[in-house]
């Protein structure tokens, strides 16, 4: 393990952690967060970035697309974390192009709606929107490649787990970093780990959910994708640090996931912090990671047909 693990580890405890267990207006967690990927996250400067407004019938969805390709696919889509409350697609512009530079695909971020303005489904129903979107553009599913990061990671599940739910036409894969996929907050890991995690306190676990659910059962597949049926989809590769209080969120996924038939790549990392590929630019195993997802990614689409 690396000097910068060590010293991002303390420097999100020391900074973040007592940040997020402290504030409570999603408006100052929103725009510290915005300043921060500013100022800290950038993206590398040969990768194009513009925006973007998907067709969703009655009202356009903007996003951002990060990287160059054929506007007929392959692409990635992917869906920011920040607890359905925080977040947009400029905070993961940086962690975008490195992925569209690494798979040489482009990265399409649709700006969801968040709580607690728009609670429970908008989440969902922006992102169904916006495959829907890439499929209506001449897009095949079978071109497109789900993934996401925390709450972003668990949209990401939720929404194969619709399209498989619906018997529509499949991604070839998805992937998520340190996924939220129990909104009951019912893992181990959640009390286990609340001193060992760096970065997220234990505490703020119900109330940022129930910014999202506003009394919404957390129990519907639509919430929380460990419930859901994903008999059918295509491979899917999962990563969480050993540490993190959502740990349990991405194993009890990933045995979910193979009990129903579908291959499952899982990375448990030692002593890694939540989402740590968002660290790339600063932290050794955050590339590491990226540059052994973009091979996953590479091999599913070439296994698929796509190149």
């Amino acid at each position: 393990m690396s000097w910068q693990r060590v010293a991002l580890n303390l420097i999100l405890r020391l900074t973040e952690k007592p940040h997020l267990a402290r504030v409570r207006d999603p408006e100052v967690i929103r725009a510290r967060f915005e300043r921060r990927a500013r100022w800290l996250f950038r993206p590398p400067r040969d990768v194009l970035e513009r925006p973007v407004q998907l067709d969703t019938g009655s009202r356009g969805l903007e996003g951002l697309r990060v990287g160059d390709g054929a506007d007929t696919g392959p692409v990635i889509l992917y869906f920011h974390g920040g607890a359905y409350v925080f977040g947009s697609p400029r905070t993961h512009a940086a962690l975008a192009a490195r992925l569209a530079q690494l798979t040489g695909l482009p990265v399409c971020l649709p700006d969801y709606r968040k709580a607690p303005e728009y609670p429970f489904p908008a989440a969902v129903e922006d992102a169904r929107a916006a495959f829907d979107a890439l499929a209506a553009s001449g897009i095949p599913a079978g071109r497109i490649v789900l993934g996401g990061d925390s709450a972003g990671g668990g949209l990401a599940l939720a929404l194969l787990g619709d399209l498989c739910a619906r018997g529509a036409d499949l991604p070839a894969a998805a992937f998520a970093f340190s996924p939220l996929t129990d909104l009951g907050f019912s893992g181990d890991s959640f009390r286990a780990n609340a001193a060992r995690d760096v970065m997220l306190p234990a505490g703020r676990d119900r109330d940022m959910a129930q910014m999202y659910l506003q009394g919404a059962d957390p129990a519907q597949p639509l919430a929380s994708p460990l419930m859901a049926d994903f008999t059918g989809a295509g491979p899917v590769w999962l990563a969480a640090g050993d540490t993190e209080i959502m740990l349990d969120d991405t194993r009890r996924m990933a045995a979910h996931l193979r009990r129903q038939g579908v291959t499952v790549e899982e990375v448990i990392a030692r002593d890694l912090p939540h989402v740590w590929p968002f660290f790339w630019r600063y932290l050794p195993e955050g590339a590491a990671t990226l540059r052994a997802l973009a091979g996953w990614i590479s091999r599913q689409l070439w296994r698929s047909g796509e190149s």
